[in-house]
């Protein structure tokens, strides 16, 4: 079943085509990592969906209804969870108190009800944080700040997540964990943009290969892996490791 999909979605800048009219679809549970060179578009594309950005042409649909021209917080409302390239959170507050405020955000009340209270306590378990709950965000590791980043988005209960290079900046130690955590993730529809090839092929069902806005090529990881236009763009130039974040 489609959870998502794009129809002739396009975006431009000041007359520069980021995203040139994608037909994207996304299958409900499905794990999609979307790879490609700098410049290809993919988190323009993210920002497409959630509302950060409006489409030029084409148009979204999520559980099929449409909502391209939807704000960012009626997106968020309707199941959809993002995390940023850069750190995005409350540094000052401690990691209880970040959980639970992404957890009362779909919520009437701001009361430390029951329901928010287990919420909070699941998601500081899940991301193996418990035990630091009570430390300002500013004092953790990167690689946990990250962790917390997903803890946040999943505090929201989204249907889909959406993670714009989540291990960018962590050691290898730190990209296992979080490999690991995602793992975890066994309900809930996941689209990783991702440079760490390795990550990519540990989690993705499926792959989407973005060039110049378009979909270069799809399918599964090995069918990527041996793709030669693929290789010959992407994979032996990159290694798909050496990418740097985009715009």
């Amino acid at each position: 079943m489609i959870i998502l999909e794009t129809k002739n979605l396009s975006k431009d800048f000041s007359g520069l085509s980021v995203i040139d009219d994608l037909n994207f679809s996304l299958s409900r549970g499905e794990k999609r990592a979307i790879i490609g060179p700098n410049g290809a578009g993919k988190t323009t594309l993210l920002r497409l969906l959630t509302g950060e950005l409006r489409p030029s042409a084409g148009d979204i649909y999520y559980e099929s209804t449409k909502i391209s021209g939807w704000s960012s917080h009626t997106i968020a409302r309707q199941g959809i969870a993002r995390t940023f390239q850069i750190v995005n959170l409350f540094l000052n507050l401690t990691v209880e108190e970040n959980i639970r405020a992404a957890a009362q955000v779909n919520h009437l009340w701001l009361s430390w009800s029951p329901s928010i209270r287990q919420t909070t306590e699941t998601i500081l378990a899940l991301i193996r944080l418990d035990n630091q709950s009570r430390r300002p965000v500013r004092e953790l590791s990167h690689g946990d700040q990250r962790l917390m980043e997903v803890g946040v988005a999943l505090a929201q209960k989204p249907k889909l997540l959406l993670l714009d290079e989540p291990t960018a900046g962590l050691s290898p130690v730190e990209t296992r964990a979080l490999t690991e955590l995602l793992h975890q993730l066994r309900d809930i529809t996941i689209v990783i943009v991702e440079h760490d090839m390795e990550v990519v092929l540990a989690l993705a069902d499926k792959i989407t290969v973005l060039h110049r806005g378009q979909i270069l090529a799809e399918g599964r990881p090995l069918e990527i892996q041996e793709n030669k236009q693929v290789q010959e763009i992407y994979l032996h130039k990159n290694s798909l490791a050496s990418e740097r974040s985009e715009q």
